[in-house]
């Protein structure tokens, strides 16, 4: 269900009331939150961060991808119960948090704009790399010409709201990205580059190489479900109807049976995301380890493209180095396309707990959203356009995303056992898995700054 003039998904009535699906098949009717995040999570942290990781440290480091995959999926399901029952959109339900204001807004969302202060980085890095795929294909236009096309067209895509077509076609581009690069993990085992069972247990052994603290903690944050794809989470489940859908609080048992059966279908929905991203990330972590760590190549600056096709030529053949741009601009692109959606929506909020708009008001979320639109993509641009510095940048706003993320666990545990109402409260197996989760993203965001300082 879209937001549009008929119905506001950020005012619950009893109007858009609906009863959860009962079946499995009734479910994946109503999926899709997490198949968003999934076509925005694959880009720079897939891609590059966590290529650029294998290609520096061989598989050394195997373990922290996975972790950061699977360690993040409670946290998120968090926020999402908190959607879901309340109805809040992310930043206002980061102003019930306990703590100090300025203002209207309460400290995390002052936290957060700080922090984001450097993300513009990280972005800039995708759109750089962007314009490098389009400047091989097309070269007689320049790089920085390309940035500025790019930055336009996503604006328009995002302006004008007409991006359920191209978020489709995202998925199945990306899908079947996906599958070229699986296919290129299993060809590289005919190769003399093949990847053994002991370079697999090198990879789970659990070391952490102090020259590769910041590369790793910078993908850390990067890949799997972000700081940023969680706050996200909540947008995308309000907007599909899940809040709606339940309707307002009133602690009845019918209300309660409905936000346990949205609930079960946002479960199913964020734990299939997580299987096509962990896949994902794995298949592109394995390849910089087996292909370019062994040749001493390393994906950085204005050779960031051709180093990356590398991976795919030495598996594939000569002719998979087409293939490589062609799927690289569809993974690029649509990781731009689905951080400019919630860019804009973020911002949009965190404006309106400061006071300067009603986030809830239809009208004005829409203006606020098409000027963001149009500012935050030729922020990006510029910012490529001064540094020139793709790997690096996004790197930099990896380390950012993982204090996002301490953020994020902070919220987690306040909504968890302060605000999550009794009737939801879950049984002991979430909440070890919930706990795991908390532990794994404190224990390596702490132990990555502490190495970071020694």
């Amino acid at each position: 269900m879209s937001d549009d003039a008929h119905r506001n998904p950020y005012q619950l009535t009893t109007e858009t009331i609906l009863p959860p699906p009962a079946g499995w098949g009734e479910r994946m009717k109503f999926l899709g939150p997490g198949l968003i995040l999934s076509a925005s999570i694959v880009g720079s942290g897939e891609l590059i961060a966590t290529t650029r990781l294998g290609a520096e440290v061989g598989f050394t480091t195997l373990w922290i991808i996975l972790i950061s995959c699977l360690a993040k999926v409670a946290v998120q399901l968090e926020f999402g119960k908190r959607a879901i029952y309340s109805g809040e959109s992310t930043m206002a339900s980061l102003n019930t948090l306990p703590g100090p204001r300025l203002g209207k807004a309460n400290w995390s969302i002052w936290a957060w704009l700080a922090l984001m202060s450097v993300k513009p980085l990280q972005v800039g890095g995708i759109v750089g790399g962007t314009a490098l795929v389009l400047a091989i294909a097309f070269p007689q236009i320049p790089v920085a010409v390309w940035c500025y096309i790019i930055a336009v067209v996503v604006s328009l895509i995002i302006y004008k709201g007409s991006y359920d077509p191209i978020e489709k076609i995202s998925i199945v581009l990306i899908a079947l990205f996906t599958l070229l690069t699986l296919v290129s993990v299993a060809a590289l085992q005919f190769t003399d580059l093949a990847i053994t069972f002991d370079d697999l247990l090198s990879g789970l052994s659990f070391q952490l190489p102090a020259a590769s603290v910041v590369v790793a903690l910078g993908a850390f944050g990067l890949t799997g479900i972000g700081g940023d794809e969680i706050m996200a989470y909540n947008y995308w489940l309000i907007e599909k109807g899940y809040a709606s859908y339940t309707g307002p609080r009133d602690d009845s048992p019918a209300w309660t049976e409905r936000a346990r059966g949205w609930i079960r279908v946002m479960y199913i929905d964020a734990l299939l995301s997580m299987v096509i991203y962990t896949l994902m990330t794995a298949a592109f972590y394995l390849l910089g380890a087996a292909i370019l760590n062994r040749q001493g190549l390393l994906p950085e600056g204005m050779a960031l493209v051709e180093t990356l096709s590398e991976m795919y030529t030495q598996s594939l053949g000569p002719w998979a180095g087409t293939v490589f741009l062609v799927g690289a601009f569809v993974v690029l692109f649509s990781t731009l396309f689905g951080a400019l959606a919630i860019w804009t929506r973020l911002f949009a909020d965190a404006f309106g707990q400061i006071g300067w708009l009603d986030f809830t008001n239809t009208k004005e979320r829409h203006r606020a959203i098409a000027i963001l639109a149009w500012v935050i993509p030729l922020t990006w641009a510029t910012s490529f356009l001064v540094m020139q510095a793709p790997v690096f940048m996004i790197i930099i706003g990896g380390v950012a995303t993982t204090v996002i993320l301490l953020l994020v666990v902070f919220a987690a545990l306040y909504f968890r056992y302060r605000t999550l109402p009794p009737e939801l409260h879950p049984g002991l197996l979430y909440d070890t898995g919930f706990w795991i989760s908390v532990l794994a993203i404190a224990m390596v965001a702490l132990y990555g700054a502490y190495r970071l300082v020694e």
